[in-house]
């Protein structure tokens, strides 16, 4: 900050110690002296709009996601009858991102259902997604980009199976599987980006991985994680 000629303001500024939950206990509790300020310790953060845990769980982010996105349904619902349909969906498709939870409240809301109804025949007609494949295709729309050059610089290249001579001899070495590394912790590990990117391209059927433009790699990928959530089918 002194190098940027910057000022630490003691009242906007955090401390966060992350571990694991099981280590939570070891950490100190008191606060950090920083240039002669007094900076307290928080149990959860926010940066770039995203509260992160001490435990990495992403729990505090969870609940405030969840929070707004019951808010704003609950606006839209005040306007539900003197609106059609097709254009109550538009709002509605702005909520396919959030969680399980708000995606179910919000087909409910477009669809006039009751709260008890069953709502996976309603997704599968509004063609959104489920959360675990939503965020599998996140995942691997920027581990494609990497591969094609144009995510950001600071998300290394991966390495193909191919390419280490010791490998060659593995029936992957014959495919253009990626080298997934392993991860250090069980807990946090699988996570990073290094390891969960290849392990989501090595999943997927060679000829989504192969698509020559984002456009269609998004397309098919979609069609294969849309058939797996609802259908029980593996296109593999």
């Amino acid at each position: 900050m002194r190098s940027n000629r910057l000022q630490l303001n003691a009242d906007k500024t955090e401390v966060l110690r992350c571990t694991t939950g099981r280590r939570q206990h070891k950490l100190p509790s008191g606060t950090l002296t920083i240039d002669g300020a007094a900076v307290s310790a928080s149990s959860s953060v926010r940066d770039l709009g995203i509260h992160i845990d001490a435990d990495l769980v992403m729990r505090t982010h969870v609940q405030k996601t969840v929070s707004r996105c019951f808010a704003v349904l609950r606006q839209l619902r005040q306007i539900r009858r003197p609106v059609h349909q097709p254009t109550f969906q538009v709002p509605g498709l702005y909520l396919t991102h959030r969680l399980q939870s708000v995606l179910n409240a919000a087909a409910r809301l477009i669809f006039n259902l009751r709260r008890s109804d069953h709502v996976s025949d309603t997704l599968i007609s509004l063609h959104w997604l489920r959360v675990p494949e939503r965020v599998r295709s996140k995942v691997a729309i920027l581990a494609y980009k990497v591969l094609q050059g144009c995510a950001p610089s600071y998300l290394a290249p991966f390495s193909y199976v191919v390419d280490f001579p010791s490998r060659r001899g593995l029936r992957s070495s014959c495919s253009d599987c990626l080298v997934q590394p392993p991860g250090h912790r069980s807990t946090v590990g699988s996570r990073l980006f290094s390891v969960a990117g290849p392990h989501v391209l090595n999943c997927l059927p060679p000829q989504v991985t192969s698509e020559p433009s984002l456009a269609t790699f998004r397309t098919r990928l979609k069609t294969i994680l849309f058939t797996e959530s609802y259908f029980d089918i593996r296109l593999i």
